[in-house]
């Protein structure tokens, strides 16, 4: 989905899982701190958007999903992960329930594969699924934000803000009002800032929710019978997955930020030492400069130097090891 505002001034069109919407609008260390102080908005339209009606909606979804909304009250925004049989990561869902419908956005061009795996599993349930991402958009507004939200708009408000599903025949006008409008840049920087995980960027084909503290967030360990769930069980018990999410402060003197996939090692070892994970995402923050998430082996030690290729990297904790 190609978002109008990128007609909006200074617009650079994202590239990658973001395109459809803006990079940034001109000034991306303006736009992050708008952010930061509760200003503006950011585009998210690309992202698929998915609802689920029927009587029976919260109830079925318990059986399928990681975290526990047999009983969601109205208006608590949750969020969950999709596993697959080997508790592998497949989905993140981004959910709240209005009272007659569960609203979901997830990772952009996901929701057609999301969708045919809820239709299979829907057998005697009283539920309807369907794919809204070409009539509703996805507006984030940072905590602390003050604008109005329209009628008749579904929220998911957490303490990062609030994701907005308008219509999608609306987004210009919500923007005329309500800018200014910051980039996917600007909304991924804080994203790094605040260790949040992000399927596509901190996942590949074998990552479990422990390596990235989902548990908890979005994966209730109180509750059972979904796919996926004896991994969750095992590792949680023997406490030892495998990797481990980190948070880098990257060396501010290297022109080129290290992209996703960049190898990691020991800062002692060189270039030529042994890879220990890879990058998952990095950003150029207005306040800490180029910073990162990356997955290394749940043995490194939480004090060791690394190299993101060859950038000097400080570590900080995000899942004890």
């Amino acid at each position: 989905m190609k978002s109008p505002l990128l007609s909006l001034p200074g617009a650079v069109p994202a590239e990658g899982r973001d395109e459809g919407v803006a990079a940034h609008y001109g000034d991306l260390f303006r736009e992050q701190r708008a952010l930061a102080d509760g200003n503006g908005f950011v585009d998210l339209s690309h992202r698929g958007v998915v609802t689920v009606t029927g009587d029976d909606r919260l109830s079925w979804l318990h059986l399928l999903i990681t975290q526990h909304v047999s009983d969601l009250a109205p208006h608590q925004a949750t969020e969950a992960l999709i596993l697959s049989a080997n508790g592998h990561i497949e989905h993140a869902m981004y959910l709240v329930d209005d009272g007659t419908t569960v609203w979901m956005h997830v990772e952009p061009d996901t929701q057609g594969e999301l969708i045919a795996y809820l239709e299979s599993m829907k057998f005697f349930y009283r539920v309807e699924v369907a794919d809204r991402t070409g009539d509703i958009a996805v507006v984030h507004l940072p905590a602390g934000s003050i604008a109005e939200v329209p009628d008749g708009a579904a929220v998911r408000e957490t303490p990062q803000g609030r994701d907005l599903f308008l219509p999608r025949a609306d987004l210009e006008a919500y923007a005329a009002a309500h800018g200014p409008a910051a980039g996917i840049l600007a909304y991924e920087a804080l994203r790094v800032e605040g260790h949040r995980p992000r399927v596509g960027f901190e996942t590949d084909h074998r990552t479990i929710p422990h390596e990235l503290g989902w548990i908890g967030g979005a994966v209730h360990l109180q509750k059972g019978c979904y796919r996926g769930q004896e991994t969750v069980a095992r590792v949680h018990n023997l406490g030892k997955p495998p990797r481990r999410l980190v948070f880098l402060h990257l060396d501010g003197s290297e022109v080129h930020l290290p992209g996703h996939g960049t190898p990691v090692r020991l800062a002692a070892d060189g270039q030529e030492g042994r890879q220990l994970g890879f990058i998952t995402t990095s950003a150029r923050h207005h306040e800490l400069g180029p910073i990162a998430l990356a997955l290394v082996k749940r043995n490194v030690a939480v004090d060791a130097e690394l190299l993101a290729g060859d950038t000097a990297a400080a570590q900080e904790t995000v899942v004890e090891p």
